[in-house]
């Protein structure tokens, strides 16, 4: 089986105005308590999620976290120890049954892009079409080049293409056979920053026109936090917690997915009130119990510039201009570390200065002293 095919034998299909398909047959992808072992050590251990038709999820965490393993469970390449998978509520895998990888209707794609080095770019992309007679086959995939900006590519061979031009014709290979379900393996990470922003925005469009449903495996939180309608963490192969990009990092599920997220500043503090007071101030703490004792967890961009005598005062150790922003390690009155400071490059102070500083609550998170989330 081709990585970077539809896993079905397509039929002709329309194309809309602009050289896209007409809205593809999108699936519901369920995982019904899943687990999967290699050996002594478990890969995959209960993962239940369910993906709405045309819905785009990023599953995200670190490497060796299941992440990869749970696509490859959704593709057919490996099989379940127990539980189930379906799509649009019939089974591909689980009690008793499985579907191979060729009878499941998926679209795959790796950051490799596995392009066949002896076809020409137009065979490449009319490989997943071979249910089609010839010259449908080669139509069908004209219209997907072009939609991916490579019309003029068809009769050149993936050697002479760049890497970022590479994986547009893996993508336009998979799309074009109109899969219920797509799954991506990292496909941007093979390419560098400019050239992943700019593929990583044409790849969105592309899916969101065609209304695929798609699972995106990412290492990435900003990438998943900029293509993903839900994020999915996954944490030692197991689910830690879904929900759309402004849920999961607004109100990550306890201290660990925080630093995954974000570079995060740590104090303790002590709850009074209801409150959790800090050196540098006091954040709302609910779920805590008068006295408990809390970690607070500071994003660097919760601190501006405050009036004088209105806020923390902090003596700047350092200040690195990085772009639009300036990157600033402060020093705070009775916090044993530096902390990590970032904001707007034409408001940062110069290295040596002590001014006084405000911090946004919402930029605040408070996690009981283990790291868990109190509520």
């Amino acid at each position: 089986m081709n990585t970077a095919e539809s896993t079905e034998t397509a039929r002709p299909h329309h194309w809309g105005p602009r050289g896209t398909a007409a809205a593809t047959f999108a699936g519901r992808l369920t995982f019904d308590n899943v687990s999967l072992s290699f050996g002594p050590i478990p890969a995959v251990r209960n993962v239940s999620f369910d993906l709405k038709p045309g819905e785009i999820v990023c599953l995200l965490g670190p490497s060796g976290c299941g992440k990869t393993t749970l696509l490859r469970i959704a593709a057919g390449i490996e099989r379940p120890e127990s539980g189930r998978v379906l799509i649009d509520d019939q089974e591909m895998a689980g009690n008793g049954r499985f579907v191979p990888p060729e009878k499941r209707n998926i679209g795959l794609m790796f950051q490799d892009f596995a392009l066949f080095p002896h076809l020409s770019i137009i065979d490449n992309v009319a490989f997943g079409l071979r249910g089609l007679k010839r010259a449908d086959a080669v139509k069908e995939a004209r219209l997907a080049l072009k939609r991916v900006g490579l019309a003029d590519y068809e009769h050149e061979y993936p050697h002479r293409l760049s890497g970022g031009e590479q994986q547009r014709v893996a993508l336009a290979r998979a799309i074009v056979p109109r899969p219920q379900v797509m799954l991506m393996d990292e496909p941007f990470s093979g390419l560098d920053q400019r050239l992943r922003d700019s593929v990583r925005a044409e790849t969105l469009a592309l899916l969101k026109e065609t209304r695929a449903t798609a699972m995106l495996v990412t290492h990435d939180p900003i990438e998943a936090l900029g293509l993903a309608d839900r994020i999915l963490l996954m944490r030692r192969g197991r689910l830690i917690q879904a929900g759309t990009p402004a849920e999961i990092y607004g109100r990550p599920a306890d201290a660990e997915a925080a630093r995954f997220f974000c570079d995060m500043n740590e104090l303790t503090g002590r709850v009074r009130g209801g409150l959790a007071e800090t050196p540098v101030g006091t954040f709302p703490a609910p779920g805590c119990a008068d006295g408990e004792a809390v970690l607070v967890m500071l994003r660097p961009q919760a601190f501006a510039l405050g009036p004088s005598g209105l806020g923390p005062e902090g003596f700047v150790l350092s200040s690195r201009f990085i772009g639009d922003a300036s990157a600033l390690t402060v020093v705070f009155k009775g916090v044993e570390a530096p902390l990590a400071v970032r904001m707007p490059a034409a408001l940062a102070p110069q290295q040596g200065v002590s001014t006084a500083f405000t911090v946004d609550p919402a930029q605040a998170l408070v996690f009981t002293a283990d790291g868990s989330n109190p509520i």
